[in-house]
């Protein structure tokens, strides 16, 4: 069984800096690629930011340039350093995984619970 877990969310002033985690455990063969996303109240989930196994990066152009996402394969964890926050960056964040069970298998779509990120002073 596989679980995604995200952590580091929080309350933040605008300007400010948070940085998410997210960790895969189980029965993991191995992660292909990984992915934030967000969705505000009322509004549906968007992607915010990919990684690929080799770590090549694409952004949304709404955190281009305050945005960094990143990967550490040995921990099958993943990051979201998220800096020069803004109001509008309030919302549930996602982590997104590709994950392979085995050499057999192709790969799987696995969410994580979701942390909440409020911007607001």
């Amino acid at each position: 069984q596989v679980q995604l877990v995200e952590s580091g969310g929080g309350l933040v002033q605008p300007g400010g800096s948070l940085r998410l985690s997210c960790a895969a455990s189980g029965s993991i063969f191995s992660i292909n690629a990984m992915a934030w996303y967000r969705q505000a109240p009322g509004k549906q989930r968007g992607l915010v930011a990919t990684i690929t196994s080799d770590g090549s990066t694409n952004y949304a152009d709404s955190v281009k340039g305050r945005f960094t996402i990143a990967r550490d394969n040995a921990k099958k964890t993943m990051y979201l350093q998220m800096n020069s926050l803004k109001p509008e960056d309030t919302a549930v964040y996602y982590c997104y995984a590709q994950i392979r069970t085995s050499y057999a298998s192709s790969a799987s779509v696995y969410w994580g619970q979701g942390t909440q990120v409020t911007v607001s002073s």
